[in-house]
């Protein structure tokens, strides 16, 4: 139970740290699109191409499992 008890305390609180982080970067951000200068469009740029690979990952173990049981009921 205790283990159980960890697991949730970090599920809760991990996103407070992530929320803290992200305000970092919408400020700036946000100073550095009022100052004319690319840094903004930088930065959404790197957060998907970061974002677009756990995507990437998940299809391909999905289509793997989707391939192997397909496979394995014929």
């Amino acid at each position: 139970m205790k283990k159980w008890s960890w697991i949730l305390m970090i599920l809760v609180l991990l996103p407070l740290v992530g929320e803290a982080q992200c305000a970092m970067c919408k400020a700036v951000a946000e100073s550095s699109q009022q100052g004319g200068s690319s840094i903004a469009v930088g930065l959404n740029n790197g957060i998907l191409y970061l974002m677009i690979f756990p995507y990437l990952l998940m299809g391909a173990v999905g289509y793997a499992i989707y391939r192997n049981k397909k496979q394995h009921k014929a």
